[in-house]
């Protein structure tokens, strides 16, 4: 059986977005939907030392199937086809989620929720799974281009591979062009999360911009063959990292980025041009994990 297509519910209106936008991803897999609403004690302020739905808990009980209900029907809504089901669980939702990816295709999370699921800007449950995560995560946000491209960053790193087969496999799926954009400067040759060109460097910038776009061909060419029925626009640019996918966010319906990128601390498991993405980019961002080599 393929694995479903998995979405965190806290009954928020980010995460009831978030239903919709991963009924359409299982529709477009074919594959099921698993909502998952994860049940903890201390953030519902409910009394310990029972199960879930004891008399003490009767009007939580309400709470939480009401909200799956309205999942449910959402789900339905946008992707009749899928088959939906719902699993209510006693636990901490960045661990329950994290667990839940493990046979998953995809976890799909909004930007923000309520409670524990994440009452800070973006949510620390979509950052966590983002680092974590044992399969693709998408973070539902901003306002995509329902008409726009998928978005990939480019960065050449062998950690990134993962992130450049999810991007061609989306745009097939989706039907729509493929814009794979690499920023490069002079901060570094090897920098992908550098801050921008600095001004006290002096580089070979003709040579310099050769080298990169051969890493943006090598990058995708293995990928193109592989899925001949996308169409790519390779797009090379010189600028600030962040900012340049961050705008160029603006006309695509999904960006799709690696966990980790070149440049930066190694030490960290969710990169810094990773995480800008997560914060401001103007359509739903796609996680990708490298594998083994980031565990």
């Amino acid at each position: 059986m393929a694995n479903p297509v998995v979405v965190g519910v806290d009954g928020s209106p980010s995460s009831l977005h978030a239903v919709e936008v991963a009924a359409l991803e299982a529709g477009l897999r074919g594959v099921g939907l698993r909502l998952v609403h994860a049940f903890g004690w201390p953030s519902m302020h409910v009394p310990p030392g029972g199960p879930p739905w004891n008399a003490a808990a009767a009007g939580v009980r309400e709470l939480v199937d009401g909200t799956l209900i309205e999942a449910e029907q959402r789900a339905r809504r946008a992707a009749p086809q899928v088959e939906t089901t719902r699993e209510v669980t006693v636990g901490e939702p960045l661990m329950v989620l994290e667990i839940e990816s493990r046979s998953a295709a995809l976890v799909v999370v909004g930007s923000r929720g309520l409670g524990a699921f994440g009452s800070i800007l973006l949510g620390s449950t979509a950052v966590h799974l983002a680092a974590h995560g044992r399969c693709p995560v998408l973070v539902v946000r901003g306002r995509p281009d329902p008409n726009g491209p998928v978005l990939l960053a480019v960065d050449g790193s062998p950690a990134g591979e993962k992130a450049v087969e999810f991007a061609f496999a989306e745009a097939s799926l989706r039907g729509v062009d493929l814009v794979a954009l690499h920023v490069w400067n002079t901060w570094s040759e090897r920098a992908y999360e550098g801050p921008g060109d600095p001004l006290n460097v002096v580089v070979d910038i003709e040579r310099l911009r050769e080298e990169e776009q051969r890493l943006l061909d090598d990058t995708l060419s293995p990928w193109q063959e592989r899925h001949p029925g996308v169409t790519v626009q390779r797009r090379l640019v010189r600028s600030r990292v962040r900012p340049a996918l961050i705008e160029a966010s603006r006309e695509s319906q999904l960006v799709v980025a690696g966990a980790r990128g070149r440049g930066g601390f190694t030490g960290l498991l969710l990169g810094s041009v990773s995480q800008a993405l997560l914060h401001h980019a103007h359509c739903p961002v796609a996680v990708v994990r490298g594998g083994k080599r980031e565990s």
